[in-house]
């Protein structure tokens, strides 16, 4: 049996992660284990847990997700979507075992005009960006290298880094409902109205797909490397608010706003929406972000 360990497997993403890798007539044995059972800033503490649970995969759901908190506590965010990912991967190759690790839009500017490849230059405007950059650079042995090249490199495990925005999806029991698309889905069916930016273009990940999408790599040996891991299309979050009253039969009060009005601490990059093309060359075809609304609205009214 396949040994998968998750780590952040409290969160939203991990959640799925562990939910998808646990079903099915070849399910995995599955350690999905959150941060107070495993810290992935302390690498001996990663180094005993991949020695003791002998994973064949290591799924990295762990983050300092908080974009304005990043911006006023740089080291937290640096320690865990960086350097935690390179005891993650150090730990890994130590092992014998593989890694799946994902990343995010925000490595980029937001200035384009059609949605990003995996071939686009990033350019990230925030200390949050800027730290899962770095992640990827320490977990992709192809990507270029903030360390210097040593004489002898150090072993490296295979990666796939898959890069997400603007995730929605199930909780795990007990958790708390978080996220942008649950907010506009509370406030519309409670009758409030719903503030949502006109200027901001994402494409949406359901949790579940992107669970689906990971073990599918995983299993059909799609070659290690970057992907982006988005349902297919792109939308305001207006333009979603607006589908998400349409499914439900209720109009949405909605307020939009800019990103410009929003004075935010942490730039947003404004046009973020991501190609997957290169997932789907492979065999891996993302639903539509509308199939998936539909879907997830089906589980959570």
């Amino acid at each position: 049996m396949t040994r998968v360990l998750v780590t952040g497997a409290r969160g939203l993403l991990g959640t799925a992660i562990a939910r998808e890798f646990s079903q099915g007539a070849r399910a995995a044995d599955v350690s999905a284990l959150g941060h107070p059972e495993l810290d992935i800033t302390d690498p001996d503490a990663v180094r005993r847990a991949v020695r003791e649970l002998r994973p064949d995969l290591i799924v990295n759901c762990a983050a300092y997700n908080d974009v304005d908190g990043a911006e006023s506590h740089p080291a937290s965010a640096l320690a865990v979507n960086g350097l935690g990912v390179r005891a993650l991967v150090r730990a890994a190759a130590e092992s014998s075992c593989q890694v799946v690790h994902y990343s995010t839009d925000f490595v980029f500017d937001g200035e384009a005009t059609r949605p990003y490849t995996e071939d686009d230059e990033p350019h990230p405007r925030s200390f949050y960006g800027l730290s899962k950059l770095l992640g990827e650079w320490l977990a992709e042995p192809r990507a270029p290298s903030p360390e210097p090249r040593a004489p002898n490199p150090e072993p490296r495990a295979p990666v796939w880094i898959l890069r997400v925005e603007s995730l929605f999806g199930e909780v795990a029991p007990g958790a708390v409902e978080k996220g942008s698309v649950h907010g506009i889905v509370r406030r519309i069916t409670d009758g409030d109205e719903v503030p949502v930016f006109a200027d901001r273009t994402v494409s949406p990940s359901y949790t579940a797909d992107v669970a689906g999408a990971t073990r599918t790599v995983f299993e059909a040996g799609v070659p290690p490397g970057l992907y982006h891991c988005v349902n297919s299309g792109a939308a305001t979050w207006a333009e979603i608010a607006e589908e998400v009253g349409r499914m439900l039969g209720r109009p949405a009060r909605l307020k939009p706003i800019t990103l410009q009005s929003a004075n935010l601490k942490a730039p947003r990059p404004r046009y973020c929406a991501m190609s997957n093309a290169r997932l789907a060359s492979q065999g891996i075809v993302m639903p539509s972000w509308q199939d998936a609304l539909r879907r997830y609205l089906t589980v959570n009214r």
